[in-house]
């Protein structure tokens, strides 16, 4: 069968993108080898994050990098065969991690950010799934005074991208969350405009439900290949051959591997994430989510139970699953709620997409017409998602974009 246009990933991102072409009368195929919501859309730390207006750079002071050198944190491991293989998107990524550089980038990616809740309160409106969130913020708890101090200069400047808090020290974060042991730390920043989903997945399924409401289409197929003919794009997969006359690449970490045979090699470079469900009781009944600056990993409460969440491990997208971080951060987490009984037998694992200026990858490609991409969104494809799903609309309709994409081009990397 014949579509006006193919999506190729069933993410927050995808399912975005295919909702949005949907609703605004292209008649779409949204394709995955699973289901939407099932990968890296599945495991995630449940935030639409308003606040997250500030990027990640690559450490560049002395006293950081020999603190990630031995290979222990419970914020950033490293495999030495990831290093090797993606040592020049890293290398770039030191190279865009200057203040100078990092200052741009973050002025380009505000942009995206700002629209960040009300894009998505447009689809969870559309898909009734206003169940699943909670709108009072979530905590970012501290251990040291340094970093709680730069924490609220920085939210303070925060307040003029329209981000809002508190600042709680010790006797109001307990009267927040009476079930928690905070003692170790000093304070926490509430953030009070970015919201808590109870279920990623369903989020993303309610979004793809009601993109099938509107008549779009979903197939569980693993793509094979991709051509371009006179008439438009053949995409061939495991059960059946589709074609369209466009084409949207949102595969996340898969994207390379996708347009690679179509003469692209871009810089992104997959970052792992674990996590695990522990079963709720009396005892360790949670409200926010809270992140623990200090140790970069989250725990927050979730249908599945109360869901920890590690930081990122550099890995390759088919390395065995190493739980060795995760461990280390349940002992932390367990110091601070009383986590007895594991929901599932082994933690989950998934990858996410990165590029090395840290900024996604939207818009067109530059060898063929009628092809675009939209990946590498990091820690924030979910919080993203339906703001790209609104531009990549826009772009493929020919209207006038709700912000300048220039930063967003996939041939920044062309030099």
């Amino acid at each position: 069968m014949r579509y006006e246009v193919i999506v190729i990933g069933a993410g927050m991102v995808g399912t975005s993108i295919a909702w949005h072409l949907q609703k605004n009368n292209s008649n779409v195929l949204l394709l995955d080898k699973k289901l939407p919501g099932s990968e890296t859309s599945y495991g995630n730390a449940g935030l639409i994050q308003r606040e997250a207006i500030h990027t990640h750079p690559f450490p560049r002071q002395l006293t950081e990098m020999i603190r990630v050198l031995p290979n222990q944190g419970t914020d950033i491991r490293y495999r030495i065969p990831a290093i090797l293989r993606y040592h020049q998107a890293l290398l770039q990524y030191w190279k865009y991690s200057t203040p100078a550089s990092v200052k741009k980038i973050e002025s380009e990616w505000q942009t995206l950010i700002e629209h960040c809740t009300s894009e998505h309160q447009t689809m969870i409106s559309a898909s009734g799934a206003d169940e699943l969130i909670t709108r009072d913020g979530w905590l970012q708890l501290h251990r040291s005074e340094e970093t709680f101090k730069e924490a609220q200069v920085s939210a303070i400047d925060a307040r003029n991208q329209g981000v809002e808090h508190n600042v709680l020290n010790l006797e109001q974060l307990k009267a927040m969350e009476p079930r928690a042991n905070f003692e170790g730390f000093v304070g926490a920043i509430h953030w009070l405009n970015s919201w808590q989903v109870s279920n990623p997945s369903s989020l993303v399924k309610a979004y793809a439900k009601n993109f099938q409401d509107m008549q779009g289409t979903i197939k569980e197929n693993d793509v094979k290949e991709i051509v371009q003919d006179a008439e438009g794009w053949k995409v061939i997969t495991d059960k059946d051959t589709y074609y369209s006359d466009k084409l949207v690449i949102a595969a996340g970490p898969w994207s390379n591997d996708l347009i690679k045979p179509l003469g692209y090699n871009l810089p992104l470079f997959p970052m792992r994430g674990y996590h695990q469900h522990f079963k709720v009781t009396e005892k360790n009944t949670i409200h926010h989510s809270m992140f623990d600056m200090d140790k970069g990993f989250v725990m927050g409460p979730m249908q599945q139970g109360i869901r920890i969440t590690t930081g990122a491990e550099m890995t390759t997208m088919n390395a065995p699953k190493n739980f060795g971080q995760l461990q280390t951060v349940l002992k932390l987490a367990k110091k601070i709620l009383p986590l007895e009984d594991a929901v599932e037998s082994e933690a989950w694992a998934g990858s996410r997409p990165c590029m090395p200026d840290m900024k996604p990858v939207i818009g067109p490609a530059d060898k063929h017409d009628k092809l675009w991409f939209a990946f590498g969104h990091s820690h924030q494809g979910f919080t993203l998602g339906p703001m790209t799903g609104r531009l990549v609309e826009e772009m493929i309709h020919d209207k006038p974009v709700l912000v300048d994409l220039a930063p967003f081009s996939a041939q920044r990397f062309s030099n």
